[in-house]
């Protein structure tokens, strides 16, 4: 899978609440740095995900995937029920076909 996809296929688990799916594309070392908080490894990701998300009824809709060198970096929206409740921009760092690490930043 290159890189783009494993990106896209992080998104599609997140919003089909395929946890499975999401921990086989995240390293067991896998981070997570954004506004609100900080996931220093995948269980703590995955966990807060499938029990502790705010509000898991939304979709990620993504305008632009740009890769190269082991890295992506996205531009996109969360939407519910078609309105959009913010945008973001995610940066991924990978290696050995997994997420490593990824920084968030959303307005």
């Amino acid at each position: 899978m290159d890189s783009a996809a494993l990106v896209r296929r992080y998104y599609d688990a997140l919003d089909d609440h395929d946890y499975d799916a999401l921990e086989a594309v995240l390293a067991p070392t896998f981070s997570q740095r954004r506004p609100d908080r900080t996931f220093e490894d995948r269980d703590a990701f995955v966990e807060f995900m499938r029990e502790k998300r705010p509000n898991p009824d939304t979709d990620h809709e993504l305008e632009s995937v740009v890769a190269a060198d082991g890295r992506v970096a996205v531009r996109g929206r969360v939407t519910e029920d078609g309105t959009t409740l913010f945008e973001f921009a995610d940066f991924f760092e990978l290696a050995d076909g997994r997420i490593h690490r990824l920084e968030t930043y959303s307005r």
